[in-house]
């Protein structure tokens, strides 16, 4: 079938949204039709090059639709199902699945490589295989993905605030609740309030957490974290350290989760002193491929016990979280519709990310 998507041609370059030949789906693959796409942070990765990509790439790997048509042997959902796609998929067989680290599937291993699971590709333009974001490709009004990445979903459910459970909310919640393991009393730092980090600081409010100080240079973040739950915000790190070291009489917080839209090696060892004895940092936002030198005192980890942990997805399993999320929004816990700033036809892809960049969203979003 011919379908639109927003195609990322070469490093650097603009979205560019064309008419493009979308396959039909192969053994273990379903074609969905999108009703909406999250602009995530990660596919800005794509065209600054700290996330390796083969060009071109229909980007997008946060979005909701509906089962349109399903390949051979698929028994798991039917056409006319609503589903969440998720980027990282999940065989449920290999030895990580197995043990519930659903978020580093072995499947995953290629998922920013381009083609699909079987090596080969499902788009198509201007004479060239299009790779697709994480397997996805959520920037397309139509796009064929693995069952393995989807998630069936009650009926009725918004699936334009279904969307943002693809990626950045539970990736957010899963960094607070899962991977920093916060607990009812404790103390976190959100630092940077993006797409995942508003979604931390839900996370460590749910969690029950008696502090949760947000962390970000933008004004209107900070406002924003404060309606998602927050207790206390700082516009630099320095300015968190003497909120959380007044407020916690010098214990300092339980966890600090970094999420800035690139991790940097220097924002390692201020986060840590942050955190006090025992204290995790928890390191989601993703850094430059080429960086492997980071700021820590070896000295400190060591005699005060603390603790640096990386985050995949939150340490989620799609499966079993994105349902249950969905059904926290439905009782008033999760907050979702609040984190749409502003919503965008496919068109105004590039619109989006400049406002992403300008720090003007919480989270866009492309309506189809």
């Amino acid at each position: 079938m011919k379908t639109t998507a927003a195609v990322l041609w070469e490093l650097g370059g603009k979205w560019e949204v064309d008419e493009v030949e979308l396959d039909g789906p192969r053994a273990g693959e379903v074609l969905v039709e999108l009703a909406a796409s999250g602009l995530c942070h990660s596919d800005e990765h794509l065209v600054t090059g700290d996330l390796p990509v083969a060009y071109p790439v229909v980007g997008g790997h946060e979005g909701a639709g509906r089962i349109v048509e399903v390949g051979p042997g698929v028994t798991e959902v039917a056409v006319g199902d609503p589903v969440v796609m998720t980027f990282l998929p999940s065989c449920g067989r290999c030895s990580y699945c197995v043990r519930g680290y659903t978020a580093l599937c072995d499947d995953g291993a290629g998922a920013t490589l381009g083609p699909q699971l079987d090596g080969t590709y499902r788009f198509h333009a201007r004479g060239e295989d299009i790779g697709q974001m994480c397997l996805l490709g959520t920037f397309a009004k139509h796009t064929v993905v693995p069952v393995k990445s989807v998630v069936k979903i009650d009926e009725g459910f918004p699936l334009h605030l279904a969307a943002l459970v693809g990626c950045g909310v539970t990736t957010g919640f899963g960094s607070a609740v899962r991977t920093a393991e916060l607990r009812a009393g404790d103390t976190a730092v959100v630092i940077g309030i993006g797409g995942i980090g508003a979604n931390a600081v839900q996370g460590a409010r749910i969690a029950g957490c008696r502090y949760v100080v947000a962390v970000d240079p933008v004004e209107f973040k900070r406002e924003k974290a404060l309606e998602l739950g927050a207790t206390h915000v700082a516009a630099s790190v320095d300015e968190a350290w003497n909120t959380v070291s007044s407020i916690t009489r010098g214990q300092l917080a339980d966890a600090a989760i970094l999420t800035t839209g690139v991790a940097e090696g220097a924002q390692l060892q201020p986060a840590l002193q942050l955190v006090g004895k025992r204290g995790r940092v928890v390191v989601t936002a993703l850094g430059h491929p080429g960086e492997d030198t980071v700021s820590m005192s070896l000295l400190e980890l060591t005699l005060y016990e603390k603790q640096v942990r990386g985050a995949l997805f939150g340490s989620s399993n799609g499966q079993h979280d994105v349902p249950r999320l969905l059904e926290m929004h439905n009782l008033g816990q999760l907050k979702l519709a609040e984190l749409i700033t502003r919503e965008y036809a496919l068109d105004e892809i590039n619109t989006g990310y400049q406002d992403m960049r300008e720090g003007r969203n919480i989270r866009g979003l492309i309506r189809f």
